[in-house]
């Protein structure tokens, strides 16, 4: 948690932003420091300053640091993407997730077939020994994914909203 003693002469983010005078027992001062003006103007925007002060007078005072971190993530989501905010960002991340894990069943998959047509390679005391340089259903996949990681970043079209 942040120092709750009080400050020299400067005042907070928020103070600075509203143009008041900080006091010393300002409910923003801990969480929104003078050199973070953009934090405050973004949950700001969003938000409210009066919004944000019931909340924080609600929460659990070791509770506030993470519910002020939450509301700028929320607050910069919702700037980048007005329509669904944060919620577009879990959805692109739970469908690149989807994504990955097709991916890794067509490896295993391939994985399994080659290892099944050919005897395995065992190391000095009998343990197999993975040779990923032998197995062509992988070689080409990690060099066709980091070729092609910058073309479909963002492009996830083919896929259901997953909601």
């Amino acid at each position: 948690m942040r120092n709750h003693e009080p400050r020299a002469s400067s005042s907070c983010a928020a103070c600075k932003f509203l143009k008041r005078r900080c006091t010393p027992n300002c409910i923003f001062a801990p969480y929104f420091r003078s050199d973070e003006p953009k934090k405050f103007a973004k949950v700001h925007k969003v938000f409210g300053a009066s919004n944000v002060s019931k909340i924080l007078i609600e929460v659990p005072e070791e509770q506030r640091e993470d519910t002020v971190n939450s509301l700028a993530y929320e607050a910069e989501a919702r700037l980048r993407d007005p329509v669904y905010g944060c919620i577009g960002a879990i959805a692109l991340l739970q469908r690149k997730m989807v994504e990955l894990q097709v991916d890794l069943a067509i490896a295993r998959a391939r994985l399994a077939r080659y290892a099944a047509n050919s005897p395995p390679i065992l190391n000095d005391h009998g343990s197999m020994i993975p040779n990923f340089a032998e197995f062509p259903a992988c070689g080409g996949l990690v060099d066709s994914f980091i070729q092609n990681q910058s073309d479909t970043m963002n492009d996830f079209s083919q896929f259901p909203y997953i909601f």
